[in-house]
């Protein structure tokens, strides 16, 4: 192991988690004034450009997409990690009700650095409203509901936590690297973005399975969550299940390119 690993390490037992807990507990609603501003930016933008050339953000978008893809891979490796041992050890059930998750020496950065992270992915807006893109529903839809059920679980680490943020930084490892691979012109054979759907949809219907179970082992007193967490959670899981199905459908199943752009993905993106 060498020294920037164990600076890495170091960083991660150090990171204070009850500190990050405070600051969530007393500043969650400005997840509501980020999703606001976004909307109201997103959809004057749009208006902005209507009558103007596109801009050519190519080589901001690689970098852009590039170092979410870093981080992505690697929170999913600490997190995977984690969840890993926890599955070996303690088996899926335990797996389901861990809130260690929040709090462990090898995650607890992880997780709140995905929460924080909802915010500035806001920006993948940009790229395509400046690029006069085609924005649909399911991209900017799930950007808002993502960033404010994140910072609403954390706040109250609920159980399931672990499975949802595990899940969302392994796909967004695949997704943004993608990003990156076509706003770099590198070709990409048509079946990755396929894929990466497939990959974006199991995750929902994993994530339905998550919240089901929670609620079925809500009255154990290792399974912590609330109805309010648990309702909202099934609403938008089956939300995206249902876009994201949708959205495969018409994109490589009728053999329309129009919202895929010939290569898109699941949040119909494309380069």
């Amino acid at each position: 192991m060498n020294e920037s690993e164990l600076n890495v390490y170091d960083f991660e037992r150090r990171f204070d988690e009850r500190r990050a807990f405070e600051w969530m507990q007393e500043n969650w609603t400005s997840s509501f004034m980020f999703c606001g501003l976004y909307a109201a930016l997103v959809f004057a933008g749009q208006h902005f450009m209507r009558e103007r050339p596109k801009w050519n953000l190519r080589r901001p978008l690689v970098l852009w997409s590039l170092s979410l893809a870093i981080f992505s891979i690697i929170g999913a490796v600490r997190t995977g990690l984690y969840m890993m041992h926890v599955l070996t050890t303690s088996g899926f059930k335990q797996s389901v009700c861990d809130t260690s998750f929040y709090r462990a020496s090898i995650t607890k950065f992880w997780a709140y650095a995905f929460v924080l992270s909802k915010a500035p992915e806001l920006g993948d807006t940009v790229f395509i409203v400046l690029r006069k893109q085609r924005l649909i529903f399911l991209h900017w839809y799930h950007h808002i509901t993502v960033l404010l059920y994140s910072w609403f679980s954390y706040k109250d680490q609920v159980a399931g936590g672990g499975w949802f943020m595990t899940m969302n930084y392994f796909v967004h490892s695949l997704m943004y690297t993608y990003y990156a691979a076509r706003a770099a012109r590198v070709h990409i054979p048509r079946l990755c973005a396929m894929v990466i759907t497939t990959m974006q949809i199991l995750q929902m219907v994993m994530g339905l399975t998550v919240v089901v179970l929670v609620y079925n082992w809500l009255n154990e007193a290792h399974c912590p969550s609330n109805m309010h967490n648990i309702t909202w959670g099934s609403l938008m899981y089956l939300s995206y299940l249902i876009l994201f199905a949708m959205f495969f459908y018409e994109s490589y199943c009728k053999g329309s390119s129009s919202m895929s752009g010939g290569g898109g993905d699941g949040k119909g993106k494309k380069e």
